[in-house]
């Protein structure tokens, strides 16, 4: 029986932040006391704040590990245990990783062409040799502007840990791209089109968005029900889609982009998630609604890190500090995230739960991380 007693923390529980001390036995949290003495053989965390590892639901940084320049395939193994490491090293115990599938046959301004079924049992393998350090779950973003989108579905089943499947819709005019000129100027700017370039790309995929919009979301409803997974919507930007999205039984919103959907998604029962990025930088950097907007109307329930691990942590405490209760910034990246998901054995501070902690010192409301644990066994 392995023990480990950490003392002397400032608890992170679900409405409260209590002073106290939490023993984790045999990878679980086994007991819990709110007295002020430090127990002895106690790892001191010197009044810091102890809190539930970080969970996340939506991040591109694995992407980053792969391709760390344009045309660079980085050893797959390597890029899959540098994000895993790099995510421990901010906080985050839990995360699922963000594959997309739906891409199209000839070689197009996406980039990467199909790739999902392969990585997936890549991840999968490191994961039961025990390479990975935290817990990895996938998330199938599955682009309905494609060519090869059911085929890769198939690909898949119950037994892949499939946590999240998301709908997206990237075709010109819908969604995050509703605005055709700021699409003109992102996809002129990262890809170098020139216009007519961009005008024959348009022109291609809102032809093929309209032909196979109806079938994909289908499959894709269909797939995510047989893998048993949560499904998400993405980039919701009516209260339309977002009744669509209910209709079709999604559970959680990424990235609603105007506070219209927001309020829809929650009058639907939908967690609202925003990138914790547009919280701490003020502001959507595609001219989206800000997450700061929807935290004060109160329709924000999830942050994710979006494309910056680090963001997690710090949106968390930025989040906590701006309402005045720490507590309601940590359930954002804890328990929200969780029962978004439907994860019932990790998120909070009790008893029987996961012993995936995290140590973290607050010195001037920037949180430095000081140790983290997943299932009991320090991982950073």
């Amino acid at each position: 029986m392995s023990e480990t007693i950490l003392g002397n923390a400032r608890l992170v529980l679900a409405d409260e932040l209590r002073h106290g001390a939490v023993v984790i036995r045999d990878g679980l949290i086994a007991e819990m006391d709110d007295s002020r003495h430090l127990p002895k053989g106690a790892i001191n965390c010197e009044g810091d704040l102890l809190a539930p590892g970080l969970i996340e639901l939506h991040t591109d940084n694995l992407e980053r590990h792969l391709a760390p320049r344009p045309g660079v395939d980085w050893p797959h193994a390597s890029a899959v245990i540098a994000h895993d490491r790099e995510l421990a090293g901010t906080g985050i115990t839990t995360v699922f990783d963000a594959l997309r599938i739906g891409s199209l046959s000839r070689d197009d301004a996406r980039g990467r062409g199909r790739y999902a079924r392969a990585l997936a049992s890549e991840i999968l393998e490191m994961r039961e040799l025990g390479s990975l350090a935290i817990s990895h779950f996938l998330h199938l973003r599955a682009e309905i502007c494609s060519e090869t989108l059911i085929d890769e579905l198939e690909e898949f089943g119950p037994d892949d840990r499939v946590g999240i499947v998301s709908l997206m819709d990237h075709t010109p005019g819908q969604r995050q791209f509703s605005d055709l000129e700021q699409l003109r100027r992102y996809m002129r700017g990262k890809y170098g089109m020139s216009e007519d370039e961009f005008t024959d790309h348009v022109t291609r995929q809102q032809d093929l968005g309209a032909r196979v919009r109806a079938p994909h979301e289908a499959a894709v409803v269909a797939a995510a029900r047989s893998y048993g997974a949560s499904l998400a919507s993405h980039d919701d930007t009516t209260r339309a889609q977002v009744a669509a999205s209910a209709h079709h039984g999604v559970r959680l919103a990424e990235f609603p982009t105007t506070l219209e959907a927001a309020y829809a998604c929650h009058d639907a029962g939908i967690a609202v998630m925003m990138g914790a990025p547009n919280l701490i930088r003020g502001g959507s950097h595609s001219g989206n609604v800000a997450a700061s907007t929807l935290a004060t109307a109160d329709r924000l329930d999830i942050l994710s890190s979006d494309y910056v691990p680090a963001a997690l942590l710090l949106g968390a405490v930025r989040l906590g500090l701006s309402c005045g209760n720490l507590a309601k910034g940590f359930r954002a990246v804890t328990s929200a995230p969780a029962q978004a998901v439907g994860l019932s054995d990790r998120g909070t501070l009790q008893i029987g739960q996961r012993a995936d902690l995290i140590h973290v010192a607050l010195p001037n409301s920037v949180p430095i991380l000081r140790q983290v644990w997943v299932k009991g066994v320090r991982v950073a």
